[in-house]
């Protein structure tokens, strides 16, 4: 049976929505006056049947009055963005040429005359898009709105239109009565979905608006909103610090408890990173088994957390560890190390992936380890294949695998431990799917073999990436044990797919990837001394987003769509009864 989807996934399976807004202003605002171009013609030549040689004036003319109020628009917006004034003004003129459009293909199909109706009442619907379009996404009232809605079509109407005709297209009653209409559905929807959240959410507007602001690196008002719904609880940081004896060199794989996010530029999003540049470039900052209500809310936050990240304590520290154990049941894989009495596991699903690792899995894992005696597990999710959440069986299967990988881990003699470390900040590696922290390589040699572990500061990977890495890595002879991500969503680049971002291997090849890791690794392998090992913990207050937060906007999003589908729908019917007027 297939699983409902998660509120954080009804929210991202959303995201969707906003690739329909074009990437760049200039793409609206030449297509607008394309557009008005179109409309100008067909009403020039199907409706009044002027010679074009005569007022082809005109034409011109509407699209200097065009450019002109769409920068006017800007003085009406909260935040004077000339961007989605162009936006909203070639959705808006695109339903006007629709509508003339429309109007002369049905005097054709009807064998009638073209009715100056549709051009007044297409233009009317311009101005009652508007008002959707300034209420939801610019932050401008409903009574202002309807003052300013009518500003840009009008002029445009009124340098289209001969002068005689002003005062009989405007007075018709017909045209004005499906446009009042129109222009109260508007306001009715508007009113709708803005309330749409409540009561967890006051107003959903709001929310959208300041999610289009923090798309602009405007991130105050969103993180105002999630740190005001955000409760402070303590957050737990596991570290594994390898350093040579004399001190010199040191390597740290980090696990935190919160989980990056909610999405590039907000709170904890770049969290991954700024852990990574704390401990001086020296890490892998690994994806524990989190969710995204343990995100960090605001840069606040964010600070708060790394400040008390240096009061970390040593629970144990020890010379050997073993060598790795692999156990693989059906697609279910883990690799397990054991520091002291401290395991280390990796947990992954690759290449068949899967979404965050679910907690319930880590509270079984560690409650197996107590009864080994095992101190508490370091348990990573390699987050490095995309997929759907784990399914029960698979989840099943890591578990076996999992508990397997600790009975094992107890038989296994442990060595003295030798590491070297290097990462990619000193290589050309800049990457559309890579995050700031890069690519980076630990080598440990235990029992005179020598076994590497990559990391990439990267949202996932590319279902098959980690195997054909993997590959090249056997056939020169090195055992690449796993290659995990951050799992940050910081985005050097915004991404205008489904998912919202690039996962590593995507956009750069795996034989590139490869060939990237590899002079990592020899870097690393020739740095290799002799350690000891630390395991140290950390607890740190601070505010996370919960889970809340997600159900208000995921119900705010399928109410807001589910009045938008009867609105449309209904509006729809309504306008496809004027073209037979």
């Amino acid at each position: 049976m297939e699983k409902a989807p998660d509120d954080v996934s009804n929210i991202h399976n959303r995201f969707s929505l906003t690739l329909v807004n074009p990437s760049s202003h200039y793409f609206s605002l030449f297509v607008s006056l394309g557009v008005a171009t179109i409309i100008s013609l067909a009403v020039l030549l199907g409706y009044l049947g002027t010679n074009i040689e005569e007022t082809w004036h005109v034409i011109p003319a509407v699209i200097a009055v065009l450019y002109i109020t769409q920068l006017l628009d800007t003085r009406f917006t909260e935040k004077k963005e000339y961007s989605k004034s162009l936006h909203s003004s070639l959705f808006g003129i695109m339903l006007w040429a629709a509508t003339v459009l429309l109007g002369l293909l049905a005097s054709v199909v009807l064998s009638k005359e073209p009715s100056l109706f549709m051009i007044t009442f297409g233009m009317i619907l311009f101005a009652s898009f508007r008002i959707g379009i300034y209420t939801t996404t610019l932050g401008v009232s409903i009574k202002k709105a309807w003052t300013i809605c009518f500003v840009q079509p009008l002029a445009m109407f009124l340098v289209l239109i001969p002068q005689d005709q002003w005062i009989p297209m405007l007075s018709d009653h017909l045209a004005l009565g499906y446009g009042i209409s129109f222009m109260i559905i508007a306001s009715v929807w508007s009113i709708l979905t803005d309330r749409a959240g409540r009561p967890g959410m006051e107003s959903t507007h709001k929310t959208i608006q300041a999610y289009l602001a923090s798309q602009k690196n405007d991130h105050t008002e969103a993180e105002e909103i999630m740190e005001e719904r955000s409760s402070e609880t303590k957050v737990a940081t596991s570290q594994i610090r390898l350093s040579s004896q004399n001190g010199d060199k040191e390597f740290r794989m980090v696990l935190p408890e919160i989980h990056p996010g909610p999405y590039h530029p907000v709170g904890g999003s770049n969290i991954p990173y700024l852990i990574y540049k704390n401990l001086s470039s020296s890490a892998m900052v690994m994806h524990s088994i989190s969710d995204h209500a343990l995100n960090l809310p605001s840069k606040n936050e964010v600070e708060n957390y790394l400040k008390n990240l240096e009061n970390s304590r040593i629970k144990e520290e020890g010379l050997q560890c073993t060598e790795p154990v692999t156990v693989q049941i059906n697609k279910s894989r883990v690799i397990g190390l054991l520091f002291g009495k401290n395991p280390l596991l990796f947990l992954s699903l690759s290449p068949h992936g899967m979404e965050d690792i679910p907690n319930y899995m880590k509270t079984e894992i560690e409650q197996y380890a107590k009864n080994r005696n095992y101190s508490r597990p370091l348990i990573v999710d390699c987050h490095n294949a995309m997929g759907v959440e784990i399914s029960n069986e698979d989840g099943e299967d890591m578990l076996k695998a999992a508990k397997s990988c600790l009975d094992t881990l107890i038989t296994k003699d442990s060595f003295p431990i030798e590491f070297g470390y290097a990462n990619s900040d000193n290589m050309d590696v800049w990457t559309e799917d890579l995050g700031m922290g890069g690519l980076g390589i630990v080598c440990l040699k235990i029992n005179e073999k020598k076994y590497f572990l990559g990391w990439a500061d990267a949202n996932n990977m590319e279902n098959g990436v980690r195997e054909k890495i993997i590959e090249l890595f056997a056939k020169k002879d090195l055992q690449l044990l796993e290659i995990c991500t951050s799992d940050t969503h910081y985005a050097p680049v915004k991404a205008r797919n489904r998912n919202g971002y690039y996962q590593l291997g995507l956009i750069t090849s795996a034989d590139k990837l490869a060939k990237w890791f590899l002079e990592i690794a020899s870097n690393a392998e020739s740095t290799t001394t002799s350690a000891k090992f630390e395991i140290l913990e950390n607890e740190t207050k601070v505010k996370v987003m919960g889970q809340g937060i997600y159900e208000d906007y995921s119900k705010a999003l399928d109410n807001s769509l589910k009045i938008t589908k009867g609105f449309l729908i209904g509006g729809v019917l309504f306008f496809i009864t004027s073209l037979f007027l």
